[in-house]
């Protein structure tokens, strides 16, 4: 009996030794890796970039704590982008993401069209998880549709409904008819100009445009469009307006101030130059991005299940200041839905 009630007491105390051995172990915190890829570094992708974490950290997910984030930037000369230029990015696309393939993160985030439309199918034939930001036009980035990506990845969009923008306008100047858009080749820009062309004929306002080199200066095609009868400048999302630290935006806000002429930037990103700022805010589009990874993370949701997210309401933003400069009178209706600039 005594025997009996050792051996009982012996395997119990080793059981209760085991336990307190391994409970620790299994109670451990997963850990994730995230890899990060974009082409060129751009204030408005790190502001989606700065989201995307703050969202993860809102969720418990903690860079150096419980979460690696590996973040990639390629470098590309924009304004040297000819055909041999363009095949060499994307080589480096290639070549960037079959090693984060081979380094098998627990999901990977790309930012912007060119790195998620070229590194995606790599990342999900691998069976990472992929999630996308800073995309203006998702069926561009090679999604089905505005609202769902497809097999393997998901993400949040930029693009903002045209309609909508092109309806501020036309509250913000009702008398103006004619709006003139100065743009280059690039892919984002092209289509976003015909988006814009399309819709405006239908709004009684006649869209004048002119393409120019990533290398041009913007005053002559400016001012070719104001002899045609531009009575506001639009300024699409085109990384055009951003190089040569904003030389285009310098030289259309030189014609503003000569011409009294308004210009209103698509782009949700403060620039010199204008009066209205209208579209989506990239940090919080960067959060939404954020939200489907720790789904995706956490509850073991399938990536291609999750639609594409976007900002439902434009942002507004208003410069008090230019507006004074130009005696330009805004209505209050839209002053209401406006933010000063920051």
């Amino acid at each position: 009996m005594r025997v009996d009630l050792k051996r009982t007491l012996t395997a119990l105390a080793v059981s209760m030794m085991f336990l307190w051995i391994t409970e620790p172990l299994g109670a451990q915190e997963k850990t994730y890796r995230i890899d990060v890829l974009q082409v060129v570094a751009m204030s408005p992708f790190q502001n989606a970039y700065k989201g995307f974490v703050q969202e993860l950290e809102k969720n418990g997910l903690v860079p150096g704590k419980n979460l690696t984030i590996n973040r990639t930037i390629i470098d590309f000369d924009v304004e040297k982008a000819g055909l041999w230029k363009k095949m060499g990015l994307l080589m480096r696309i290639k070549s960037e993401s079959s090693r984060i393939a081979d380094e098998k993160p627990d999901l990977v985030l790309t930012i912007g069209t060119p790195a998620t439309k070229y590194a995606k199918d790599k990342f999900i034939s691998a069976g990472i998880p992929v999630v996308f930001t800073g995309v203006a036009f998702p069926e561009t980035a090679g999604c089905k549709s505005l609202t769902e990506a497809g097999p393997g990845f998901t993400g949040s969009t930029v693009y903002m409904n045209v309609k909508d923008a092109l309806r501020i306008v036309k509250y913000a100047f009702p008398s103006v008819r004619t709006v003139g858009i100065v743009h280059s080749d690039e892919e984002t820009a092209m289509q976003h100009v015909n988006e814009i062309e399309t819709v405006s004929t239908g709004m009684g306002l006649k869209a004048l445009t002119k393409q120019v080199d990533k290398n041009d200066h913007l005053k002559p095609a400016a001012e070719e469009l104001i002899a045609q009868g531009a009575e506001v400048f639009i300024v699409p999302l085109d990384a055009y307006y951003g190089l040569r630290n904003y030389e285009a935006w310098k030289e259309l806000d030189e014609l503003i101030e000569t011409h009294k002429i308004p210009a209103l930037s698509f782009v949700y990103d403060r620039t010199p130059g204008a009066v209205l700022y209208l579209g989506s805010d990239y940090g919080y589009v960067g959060s939404l991005s954020g939200q489907q990874a720790v789904k995706i993370l956490k509850d073991g949701a399938a990536p291609g299940s999750l639609p594409i997210l976007r900002q439902q309401d434009l942002n507004v933003m208003v410069d008090v200041e230019r507006m004074q400069a130009l005696n330009i009178q805004i209505p209050i209706q839209v002053l209401q839905i406006a933010k000063p600039v920051h």
